[in-house]
């Protein structure tokens, strides 16, 4: 392992274990801010949402990002909004879609892990179907193994649900596994799953939200995940 990764494990991180180049079967990544950079056309679509359902007034857009990796159902209950603004949200983020990007460097590290025998799982905030739409749009879903939804587990992130079931479609123990987000949720749900936790810095929450959050390991570009993994 490189230096400049190595210097960011945290010796007693959560998992409570050291992680050994070549031992990682299974890479799990949260979508939004990991893979792709959607932030604009979320609050674009939760600002038109709000809009059509609340009407008039300031839309709360800088509150609602407060709430990374989480269901879009939960925030809007959390939030003290109609769960009437999830229809719109949905039809506005899809017509908005073709203005998602990949990360830069995500196509290329995805073949790389897969290349040398790494499981790949989406898991993420995102409904299954949503999270398939955008993949499909950007051309990483044939990069991936398996996309798993918040609502397609009982429990949505910070829970542990949806880290279960990723593993659970690759086949691969907690021991062996890591979870790459850019949200405390994410954090959270791989920590009560007993997998390593990845805090990706490039994503939409800032450094010192996820350093407090108590990551395994934190990631300052997308690249290190392959020296993380591989060793490489």
């Amino acid at each position: 392992m490189s230096e400049a990764v190595g210097a960011r494990l945290v010796g007693a991180g959560a998992a409570g274990r050291a992680l050994v180049p070549g031992s990682v079967r299974a890479v799990l990544l949260d979508l939004d801010g990991v893979l792709v950079d959607s932030l604009a056309v979320a609050r674009t679509a939760f600002a038109l949402a709000y809009r059509e359902v609340v009407g008039d007034g300031v839309a709360p857009v800088d509150e609602y990002c407060g709430y990374p990796g989480r269901y879009l159902p939960e925030v809007l209950r959390l939030m003290g909004l109609p769960a009437a603004m999830a229809e719109p949200f949905v039809r506005e983020s899809n017509r908005l879609a073709h203005l998602v990007t990949p990360v830069p460097g995500v196509p290329a590290l995805l073949r790389e892990l897969r290349g040398h025998g790494v499981g790949l799982a989406v898991a993420t905030g995102r409904s299954g179907e949503r999270a398939r739409l955008v993949l499909d749009r950007v051309g990483l879903l044939p990069l991936v193994d398996h996309v798993v939804g918040a609502d397609e587990v009982p429990r949505p992130k910070p829970a542990p649900d949806i880290v279960h079931r990723a593993l659970d479609l690759l086949d691969v123990p907690p021991g062996q596994a890591l979870m790459v987000g850019d949200a405390p949720a994410d954090l959270a749900s791989a920590r009560s799953a007993g997998v390593l936790a990845v805090a990706a810095l490039w994503g939409e929450s800032d450094a010192e939200t996820l350093r407090a959050a108590a990551p395994d390991v934190t990631l300052t570009r997308i690249e290190e995940l392959a020296t993380l993994c591989l060793g490489v």
